[in-house]
């Protein structure tokens, strides 16, 4: 792919949001995201970046990010530099097309849409299986467990107590849900 074809490329996707610093880096700045395309010193390989998140936001996360660029997000990979996490795409320049080029953009831009949510959703999740594997190890039933869950919030030692009754509830509504989802897949 030729200099001018990423110009171009770009231009198409993105119009006046585009700007070229000098002739190996472009910038696309949106209003929901920045995305950046680098060519290395010899112009050899084309890098294409978008910042995912703050790298604080992502802290008890790392391991589920490294499993995902492992399992999950095919040729880009999630990487940490100047305390952002960001969507990397890299590959050799002469074997990029315009194709090629629009489908690693849009997957980029899927990534940063997804945000880091879904990995603190499976961290949470990680965390109410070893719940379960812990009550199911001591005999206790899926109500036995919710009822000591319930006595953990009404003592303070879950939650804030400050929060209200109808918090609570919710709260102990969304521990029933899960648990009653995933206490029969827990051994």
């Amino acid at each position: 792919m030729q200099p001018e074809e990423i110009t171009e490329t770009l231009s198409e996707l993105f119009g006046e949001m585009v700007s070229q610093p000098d002739e190996t880096a472009w910038q696309v700045e949106a209003s929901a995201f920045r995305l950046l395309v680098l060519l290395s010193e010899d112009r050899s390989w084309m890098r294409i970046l978008l910042p995912i998140a703050p790298i604080n936001a992502a802290k008890n996360i790392f391991d589920k990010l490294l499993e995902a660029n492992f399992d999950l997000t095919q040729e880009t990979r999630y990487a940490i530099h100047q305390d952002i996490i960001w969507g990397v795409f890299q590959g050799s320049r002469e074997n990029f097309n315009p194709a090629d080029f629009r489908a690693a953009i849009a997957t980029l831009l899927a990534l940063q849409e997804r945000g880091l949510s879904e990995f603190y959703n499976q961290r949470i999740e990680d965390q109410i299986r070893q719940i379960i594997r812990m009550a199911k190890q001591q005999g206790q039933s899926m109500e036995a467990t919710l009822q000591n869950l319930n006595r953990l919030y009404s003592e303070g030692l879950m939650g804030e107590m400050e929060a209200g009754a109808e918090n609570r509830e919710r709260t102990l509504a969304a521990w029933r849900y899960q648990l009653e989802r995933l206490w029969p897949e827990v051994e």
